[in-house]
């Protein structure tokens, strides 16, 4: 992502000079002579492919693609310095006395920036080096780099190689939460250039793998043909702390009670009946009103602990009969629930409307149990301090709106 972003030098001084209206009052601040902060305008302009200010007799305004710019520049600088002042609260010292001019977050470069990231999923130099394309030297020169400026240590070495430590962990999160907002800065500079090229990253759980996601995919992309949605699927933990590392945009799927996360907030759009499932030809299937007691005997597929379907069959299954649990299979991959049940009278305990098409289909079915009616909730997570695009909010909007039509179509009560 480091390779699209422009240079965090040049942006800063944009910044100050939208800022101060004026090239020599931002060169002052930053510490830059004129020629230099001009230079660095004329560059990024030069990359953006349009004017970001206006020049005038009294001075320099942004233009309306500098004004959306600025926005996340701003912002991009903000997480960093949170970043920093979080990484250097927590770690530890590499000397004392150093007190720094400047705020280490304002002398922090791209290849600063690029070292660290490369270490956090790296464990060597030479191999983060590698995923760069640059020089061994060169990457342990700008990690070096970065401890000197916050004079803390950030990289240390273990058993298995190169790690960082915790208050690097820290900054990373930080830093790449920064760096998105550049990005999102450049999505939206492109759109009204009229060349969107957003990129839109979902986290996938189950009922929205099967139904909204795909829809919501499709029309957007009859919309808008030349954006990119990317799709991640995996279990909430992980998808949860991709997102908070501004990894992804939003998870679409189950919601949580309570939130797990501070950082984040949940929007439910509908529930969904949670039921027993079988395959058709299942001893139980085609027969009339059954009870918890006719379960008794068949094995289980289930979701993993910890999930929001587990927790209500936990309950409402496990706590009444607790040999359900006796071999029982822990999974969350459709396809393979859905191949262990044809292969077996095994039941499991899903949402129906993750079934819709193996319902079509003849092969699976909901058995009619007598217990009370059990709905999890469906919904939006993003981070509390995202800020989508136009484009992302069309895509949530979309979202939304067929998570109504679902909704209406099922008589689910939102």
């Amino acid at each position: 992502m480091l390779d699209k972003i422009p240079n965090l030098r040049h942006l800063r001084a944009f910044s100050e000079v939208a800022r101060s209206h004026s090239i020599s009052a931002a060169a002052e601040r930053i510490f830059l002579s004129q020629s230099a902060v001009t230079q660095a305008i004329g560059k990024l302009e030069a990359r953006l492919g349009t004017s970001l200010f206006v020049r005038r007799h009294n001075g320099m305004y942004l233009t309306d693609s500098g004004e959306l710019l600025v926005h996340r520049v701003d912002r991009c600088m903000a997480f960093l310095r949170t970043g920093t002042r979080e990484a250097v609260r927590i770690a530890d010292r590499k000397q004392d006395g150093v007190r720094a001019s400047v705020h280490p977050s304002d002398q922090m470069t791209n290849a600063h920036l690029r070292a660290l990231l490369a270490l956090q999923t790296a464990t060597s130099y030479s191999t983060a080096a590698r995923s760069l394309g640059i020089s061994q030297p060169a990457v342990y020169r700008a990690a070096g780099e970065l401890e000197g400026l916050l004079n803390a240590v950030l990289f240390e070495k273990t058993s298995i190689g190169i790690s960082l430590t915790r208050a690097a962990l820290r900054l990373a999160r930080f830093a790449l939460l920064g760096l998105r907002e550049l990005e999102q800065g450049l999505f939206e500079v492109q759109e009204m250039q009229g060349a969107d090229s957003t990129l839109i990253r979902v986290g996938s759980m189950p009922l929205a793998r099967t139904f909204l996601l795909p829809a919501a995919i499709n029309r957007i992309s009859t919309l808008k043909p030349e954006i990119r949605v990317d799709v991640l699927e995996g279990p909430y933990d992980d998808l949860l702390n991709r997102l908070l590392h501004g990894e992804l945009d939003l998870l679409i799927g189950a919601l949580r009670d309570p939130a797990p996360s501070s950082d984040i907030q949940q929007e439910q759009l509908l529930t969904s009946p949670i039921s027993v499932v079988a395959r058709k030809q299942h001893p139980l299937a085609g027969r009339g009103t059954l009870t918890l007691d006719d379960l008794h005997g068949y094995p289980w597929v289930v979701p993993r602990e910890g999930t929001p379907a587990r927790s209500l069959f936990n309950r409402l299954i496990a706590a009444q009969d607790p040999s359900a649990l006796s071999g029982v299979i822990e999974c969350s991959s459709q396809i393979v629930i859905r191949e262990l049940l044809l292969g077996s009278d095994r039941l499991t305990f899903i949402s129906s409307h993750q079934i819709e098409h193996e319902q079509q289909e003849g092969i699976l079915t909901v058995l009619n149990i007598d217990m009370p009616p059990v709905e999890r909730p469906i919904g939006i997570t993003t981070r509390k301090d995202w800020q989508p695009t136009t484009t992302q909010r069309l895509f949530i909007s979309i979202v939304r709106s067929l998570a109504q039509s679902l909704a209406r179509t099922t008589r689910i009560v939102r």
